[in-house]
């Protein structure tokens, strides 16, 4: 067998979980590919698949125990043998142990004693999978460099659906064979690999078309879902960095990501000032409203009493006082929704916010912008560089930006021009 990933050795960790089945296609997959596979099963996992099936499919024999008599540290010399540890299925007991230091077994002690890559997919039912606590866990080891591949949606035990089903077998296989690689970690199951470039990091975004209240039921806003902002804070965790994603659409934040909700451009202005100082990238990837209302009702407009005269004042330019005040070595990333002379007034803003990046779309283009699931931009820098990302998901969007951003963080460059007021900064979705 042939290949990259030929001959390396992968130590698979199999828990008590349900989808602890699913880890035997892993482990004959990763076989076919060439990888010599030792398998470590919990007591628990056990109650779910025999042992002697990992034995028979894998490298050598299934390993259980902390105290082999052939071996009296088995889990040092399993550290010191992997180039890729795998857990399949992560239970939330697991995650849990491993994010608190504790070893009450082979696996978790292993997972402590490796230098090796450690690649671990959870899976569970919904409602621990989206328990505070689990994910709290889960951004915990991705800030630490850990590899996750996030569970999908799909049917569970017990006959329910929603998220926390293990990932495909396939998609598992192809982000520990990147790995192996040396194509670094996975953005989602069956997507690119990249490396946890930004482990370590503390990245803020802003999501979302801001609302500025006429009355209780009416408001100004745009044509925003978020959708773009959010796929770059996903994206950053994905890559290992600490986000902090401030949104006007909440309930839709990835895994992960610390969410602080906000739904006026004063509300936006505030969050965005106190999380950007001590950050080493800020994306402004909100669509903040220009004008807002110069006074709104407290009670509702009547429509019987005619048009009430709507006087519109300017929004604090979010975009250009995060310029003014941003700390030495910060990369600040905005974004340019245009219809018309895209390349041209995204070039202005560039320069008169002081950015590293500017993000530029056109939005009257088919499947590109507001609301679509895809996007096509252009990313320009302060250096003078210019990066052309073709029609593509969000997602992928998002990596191509974090890519440039990557390359400002290894060797700052500094945006220029004049720091001055102009649009409000991010408008891109």
């Amino acid at each position: 067998m042939t290949g990259p990933a030929a001959g390396k050795t992968v130590v698979l960790g199999v828990t008590g979980g349900i989808a602890a089945y699913k880890a035997v296609e892993v482990c004959r997959r990763l076989v076919d590919a060439g990888v010599h596979v030792v398998p470590v099963v919990t007591d628990d996992a056990t109650r779910f698949v025999g042992a002697v099936t990992f034995s028979a499919l894998a490298s050598e024999p299934v390993q259980r125990s902390l105290w082999s008599e052939a071996d009296p540290i088995p889990h040092t010399t399993l550290g010191r043998r992997a180039d890729l540890v795998l857990v399949v299925p992560a239970t939330a007991r697991f995650l849990g142990n491993y994010v608190a230091g504790i070893s009450d077994g082979l696996l978790s002690a292993t997972v402590l004693a490796t230098r090796a890559p450690v690649m671990v997919c959870p899976a569970m039912h919904t409602e621990m999978w989206e328990h505070p606590a689990v994910q709290e866990n889960v951004a915990t080891l991705r800030r630490r460099g850990v590899y996750v591949v996030e569970p999908e949606a799909g049917r569970l035990a017990g006959g329910d659906v929603g998220a926390g089903r293990l990932a495909d077998p396939a998609a598992i296989v192809a982000a520990a064979l990147s790995v192996l690689a040396g194509e670094g970690s996975p953005a989602q199951p069956g997507a690119p690999m990249r490396r946890a470039d930004l482990a370590g990091r503390r990245v803020v975004v802003s999501a979302g078309g801001t609302r500025e209240p006429i009355d209780p039921v009416r408001f100004i806003s745009n044509r925003s879902s978020g959708k773009q902002g959010h796929a770059v804070a996903q994206a950053a965790a994905e890559r290992g960095a600490a986000v902090v994603l401030v949104t006007t659409a909440p309930k839709t934040a990835a895994a992960g990501v610390t969410v602080v909700p906000v739904e006026t451009a004063a509300e936006m202005e505030r969050a965005m000032l106190e999380h950007a100082a001590g950050a080493d990238v800020v994306v402004m990837a909100a669509a903040v409203a220009d004008f807002r209302p110069k006074a709104s009702s407290d009670t509702k407009l009547a429509k019987a009493d005619g048009l009430p005269e709507l006087v519109l004042e300017p929004t604090p330019d979010i975009l250009a006082e995060l310029g003014r005040r941003r700390p030495q070595g910060q990369v600040l990333v905005g974004f340019a929704a245009e219809t018309h002379d895209m390349a041209e007034r995204a070039a202005v803003k560039l320069a008169a916010k002081g950015l590293d990046l500017m993000v530029a779309n056109d939005v009257s283009a088919p499947q590109v912008g507001f609301d679509h699931d895809t996007n096509a931009v252009t990313i320009m820098g302060a250096d003078g560089t210019r990066l052309d990302v073709p029609l593509a998901s969000k997602h992928e969007v998002a990596h191509a930006i974090l890519d440039s951003v990557v390359d400002r963080l290894a060797g700052h460059r500094p945006g220029g021009g004049a720091r001055h007021a102009g649009a409000s900064g991010g408008d891109h979705e």
